[in-house]
């Protein structure tokens, strides 16, 4: 399976990054290792040697079929399901690398980096681009979205990974994250919501 992860998704989140709105003309796709998966309600141990690591709350969306090249207007046919993930992001690691243009994988890719929480089944929304989602930290609400405010929809982003990639049944895509990114300390407790259903239930160590 693949796990893809689109970059500067929400127009709050781009702008704290680049001090204005910055959109590309395509979408800002990246990898992250299988072995950076964690599900399950494993605790995610924070890496000694990685500085400082933000959580970046995000939709996620479950391949369901095989697809290449898709329009985008088939798109939600090759999805079937959606959960609450975090991005962990080693963020002094990431902007040493941007700085320097190279690859973020690094500092997005480590093991236990793509948290991943319950699916639930598409079919339980009346809109993918109307779905609200929050993350808690110790019982206090720290992120919050909505799928509305994406800058690349869940079908465009189907639709331009496809030309790449041949897209299979069990690729899961994190669809980026709102304002609201920070950081854990160990024996933090997360919990990751998709409207009220709580999907997502772990603690750093």
């Amino acid at each position: 399976m693949k796990i893809f992860a689109v970059g500067m998704n929400y127009s709050a989140h781009n702008k704290s990054l680049h001090g204005t709105l910055h959109k590309t003309d395509e979408p800002v796709i990246f990898l992250k290792a299988d072995s950076a998966l964690l599900k399950d309600h494993k605790p995610f141990f924070i890496p000694d040697d990685l500085g400082r690591i933000e959580y970046e709350t995000e939709l996620v969306v479950r391949i369901c079929r095989l697809g290449k090249t898709i329009s985008e207007r088939f798109a939600h046919r090759y999805y079937d399901a959606v959960t609450v993930g975090i991005d962990f992001t080693a963020r002094e690691l990431q902007q040493k690398l941007r700085e320097q243009g190279r690859p973020w994988e690094l500092s997005k890719s480590f093991d236990g980096a793509a948290v991943l929480g319950e699916w639930v089944e598409k079919d339980k929304f009346l809109d993918i681009q109307r779905i609200h989602f929050h993350l808690d930290i110790n019982g206090k609400t720290v992120q919050e979205g909505c799928t509305s405010d994406m800058l690349y929809k869940v079908d465009e982003i189907v639709s331009y990974i496809s030309k790449y990639f041949t897209l299979k049944t069990g690729d899961i895509i994190y669809t980026g994250c709102p304002m609201g990114c920070g950081p854990v300390a160990i024996n933090d407790h997360l919990e990751g919501y998709v409207e009220d259903r709580k999907v997502l239930d772990f603690n750093c160590k």
